[in-house]
């Protein structure tokens, strides 16, 4: 049986993720960035909190974990490198280490970038991944700490995830990132068409995530920094991909 997944929308456009396993009953939370309205969507569906798997540092992403932690006595896991930065960590995890069984497995990949301890989270059964502000739907997170090397093997690493495998990110950041797209690849159609259906879920007050792998490969233009075209339309024929994907985040961070 499938996981269920529900998105958590929280804070100004900040998103949560509850992740449910049907056959144990077994609920964890990706990212707490505010208690009440996770607490909301948990006591509507009645279901309790049995882990809470933290991405990384920022408050935003964190600040409800106390509170999600004594009424649930959920237990907290995250990044051992970031100990010193995170609530008191019942598991301190490791890029490489798993836990949970069949669908519910989750795997933890390093997302150094955006910060220097960043984790993700792969359910590969699933074919789930809870990048939150590594990896973004039609985009990345700022690299307030990491370096463009760092950010690029990340987004590497994730490129090389299944095709089906489903993202979910930690902000609704979607329709700008989408228009800094367009404005490198005016012309794609590809692009027009994931326009249209964004514009259509926002419209509906939908929220936009969930896209799959392929689509972002063919669309954000972060993972696109080593192709060719995407070189060339950039002036940077022959450019070491990661520098191409500097100079994308650059043009991102002053758009």
């Amino acid at each position: 049986m499938p996981i269920e997944i529900v998105t958590v929308p929280c804070l100004s456009d900040n998103y949560a993720y509850l992740v449910r396993d049907p056959e144990r009953d077994m609920v964890a939370l990706v990212d707490a960035p505010e208690a009440e309205a996770i607490e909301a969507a948990l006591d509507a569906r009645g279901w309790s909190l049995g882990s809470i798997l933290i991405t990384h540092h920022h408050d935003d992403h964190i600040a409800g974990v106390e509170r999600l932690r004594e009424r649930y006595g959920a237990k907290v896991v995250g990044a051992a490198a970031d100990r010193h930065r995170l609530p008191p960590l019942d598991r301190e995890l490791r890029a490489g280490d798993a836990g949970g069984a069949g669908a519910f497995e989750a795997r933890v990949m390093d997302a150094a970038g955006h910060t220097r301890g960043h984790i993700a989270y792969h359910f590969p059964e699933a074919q789930a991944l809870f990048s939150a502000d590594s990896l973004m739907v039609m985009g990345c997170g700022r690299l307030f700490e990491g370096t463009p090397d760092e950010m690029w093997r990340t987004l590497t690493s994730f490129a090389a995830l299944p095709d089906d495998t489903r993202i979910y990110s930690g902000h609704e950041y979607t329709e700008s990132n989408l228009r800094f797209a367009q404005s490198i690849s005016p012309d794609d159609p590809a692009l027009a068409a994931r326009a249209e259906t964004i514009a259509a879920a926002r419209a509906a007050g939908r929220d936009t995530m969930g896209p799959t792998m392929a689509e972002e490969r063919a669309t954000n233009p972060y993972l696109r920094a080593g192709d060719p075209a995407m070189k060339a339309r950039l002036g940077m024929e022959g450019a070491p991909d990661a520098e191409v994907f500097a100079e994308l985040r650059r043009r991102k961070d002053v758009f």
